[in-house]
């Protein structure tokens, strides 16, 4: 079994010691399993796990805090449990090779720009501008925070709340 990890070496990691971020991932390995295997269905338990890790040594930089190590891979896993979960319930369907395949339904692509263009007209100018520089000009959250003059929380908030109003106006 291996030594506990202290602050230190989890600070080490989070400062870009790839060799302490190795045992900390390695150490945290069996928990991050324990995690998938409570929030993921059984297939998709190592998938997660995988995931889990590979987001954390990317992200590890964002840890604001050592003690905070093991809510921040439990929120981890328990998004890419939830993200498998929507993929299967939106990209698996029930066959039966003897039941002929519905045929999707296909707006010509004028229509839906058209759809799109006044759905997003008809946001108010704060929440247009938010979606226009991120989705359209395709610029990070701390981009948008420059131009608009932001917090991240904010920005991130106004992305929500106008994506969540153009959902409503495309699907009534």
């Amino acid at each position: 079994m291996q030594a506990e990890l202290t602050s230190d070496d989890i600070e080490a990691a989070r400062l870009g010691d790839a060799q302490a971020l190795a045992r900390l991932l390695g150490a945290r390995r069996r928990q991050v399993i324990r995690y998938a295997e409570r929030h993921c269905v059984v297939h998709d338990v190592e998938d997660a796990v995988q995931e889990t890790l590979l987001i954390a040594s990317r992200s590890i930089r964002r840890l604001r805090a050592a003690v905070a190590l093991n809510g921040w891979l439990f929120r981890i896993v328990k998004r890419e449990c939830d993200r498998m979960k929507r993929f299967w319930r939106t990209h698996v369907f029930d066959y039966a090779p003897e039941r002929e395949l519905e045929q999707p339904v296909v707006q010509p692509v004028d229509a839906l720009r058209h759809d799109l263009v006044r759905a997003i007209e008809s946001l108010p100018q704060h929440y247009r501008d938010v979606v226009l520089l991120r989705d359209a000009q395709e610029l990070t959250i701390d981009e948008i925070c420059e131009v608009l003059d932001l917090s991240r929380e904010a920005a991130k908030a106004r992305l929500h709340r106008a994506r969540v109003l153009l959902r409503e106006y495309l699907n009534p």
